[in-house]
């Protein structure tokens, strides 16, 4: 019997991520004794800062990856949006899974939806990408920092300390939240890039680096990997504030991003469609969207989002 070891954060959906996992390996692999191992990475120690103030890359997975490294465990399993697009070598993702609702959700005890909530209502997200779009439709929102785990920013929005919260559906969906006021559309509020994707990460030259190719889905594969180079070639990080989102059908991806500053004043936003047979399509339809959105300015406008004052 092999004995394979997941590493994952400690938070109810972190966990929930990592039995998924763990399981449909179990069904593949009668013969594997699968355990996790919970760690705790820098994103999880610092909780009363702005992810976007802590800075650095791979806030949520540099610890899970130096014990990758180490061999002390075998896989790690992420959400995929906080994956950094430049990977530590010989480290890489074995399988990105089937993705859940990619869309983002509003919560509220009082109010439908964001246009119902009163001038100077408390909005609760951690990012920065949403705060971008929330303030391009109400400047007046007053949006505030909310970290911790899914049930921590419940029980905050439950206390009265925001009128609102803003979660991805993926997570409420994975969960079983209940109460769920507005599910936002796509036309509204683009997501990052990766969201609702699980990514599979484990050594390159791992025996069972590619004995977790069963996990992957095709549609979620060349979808994430055009949301992934658009912003590598942008050398845009998982905090700061860009949307990405493709959708791969009948052969073909449509590519809608957008970009700019957290107050929302400042904006591009542009879409891409191509039909695509392979990764590799998928990764130059990204580049291509990203080179136009270089070409008008955007390196200037990310460099003034991540000096921005919060």
């Amino acid at each position: 019997m092999e004995r394979i070891v997941i590493g994952t954060r400690g938070s109810v959906l972190a966990l929930w991520q990592a039995n998924y996992v763990k399981e449909s390996l179990r069904r593949a692999y009668p013969n594997w004794q699968v355990e996790l191992k919970i760690v705790k990475t820098k994103g999880d120690k610092i909780l009363d800062v702005p992810l976007a103030r802590i800075g650095g890359k791979g806030l949520f997975t540099k610890e899970l990856e130096t014990l990758l490294l180490e061999n002390v465990i075998d896989i790690a399993v992420h959400s995929l949006k906080d994956v950094p697009v430049e990977f530590i070598d010989g480290l890489g993702l074995a399988a990105i899974t089937k993705r859940e609702d990619v869309r983002d959700s509003f919560l509220s005890s009082a109010y439908k939806d964001i246009e119902s909530l009163p001038k100077g209502a408390r909005v609760g997200t951690t990012s920065l990408r949403r705060t971008m779009q929330l303030k391009r439709l109400r400047s007046d929102l007053d949006c505030i920092s909310l970290r911790g785990n899914v049930q921590t920013r419940l029980k905050r929005l439950e206390d009265g300390e925001f009128d609102a919260i803003i979660l991805a559906q993926a997570g409420v969906n994975r969960l079983g939240i209940k109460g769920v006021k507005y599910i936002l559309p796509l036309e509204f509020m683009i997501p990052a890039m990766g969201q609702a994707a699980l990514g599979v990460e484990c050594k390159r030259d791992s025996e069972i680096y590619e004995k977790l190719a069963f996990l992957n889905d095709t549609n979620s594969l060349f979808e994430t990997s055009c949301e992934r180079e658009f912003v590598k070639t942008l050398e845009g990080g998982c905090q700061v504030p860009i949307g990405a989102n493709a959708v791969f059908k009948q052969g073909c991806i449509t590519l809608r991003a957008i970009l700019g500053l957290p107050s929302g004043e400042e904006i591009l936003e542009d879409s891409i469609e191509s039909k695509v047979e392979s990764v590799e399509d998928c990764q130059n339809l990204g580049r291509a969207l990203a080179l136009k959105f270089i070409a008008l300015g955007a390196k200037d406008i990310l460099i003034r989002a991540q000096n921005w004052e919060f």
